[in-house]
């Protein structure tokens, strides 16, 4: 019901979900815990826990990409861009989390900006969403750079922060 791979195990105990989509991951892993809890585990009641367990997570990334920009002053982005930011919660890079990354590098850019006399607001802003990319990449071709910048484009992003996305790679 998820995509994931279930492999478990009667000698330790254990249950294994493999999948190179962590949100999948996360939401076989939550539907488990509780199919688990309940005791009840048949075809009909995991389509239920599993379809249950998504609009709850969807409501999570949600919240976690509102926190997130909220955190940093911006109150003026997007519902699907706050949507891509909370996804980026279940990715990671370099052992990174992608939305730790994203808070950090914003938070940075404009201690930055402001002691170089520059727009702190394009630049956090910027640094936000530089890699908004990765909550789609693995869904969709193209690099992260270039879905990220096709996304921030639908959604009305300023040029000034459209560029500095771009350039976040040294490509331009």
């Amino acid at each position: 019901a998820t995509g994931v791979d279930l492999i478990v195990d009667d000698t330790p105990g254990a249950i294994i979900l493999s999948s190179f989509d962590p949100f999948s991951r996360e939401v076989a892993r939550r539907a488990i815990e509780k199919l688990i809890a309940d005791g009840r585990i048949h075809p009909a009641r995991i389509e239920e826990v599993v379809e249950k367990v998504k609009t709850e997570m969807e409501e999570t990334i949600r919240k976690d990409g509102e926190a997130a920009a909220f955190e940093l002053g911006m109150h003026d982005l997007h519902p699907e861009i706050l949507k891509m930011m909370g996804r980026l919660q279940f990715r990671t890079s370099y052992g990174q989390n992608i939305l730790n990354h994203s808070r950090e590098v914003a938070f940075l850019a404009g201690v930055m900006a402001r002691e170089l006399g520059l727009k702190t607001h394009v630049a956090v802003r910027a640094a936000f969403l530089h890699d908004i990319g990765k909550a789609v990449d693995r869904d969709l071709h193209g690099s992260h750079l270039e879905l990220g910048l096709d996304i921030l484009r639908k959604h009305g992003e300023s040029e000034p922060v459209l560029l500095a996305v771009a350039a976040h790679h040294m490509d331009i």
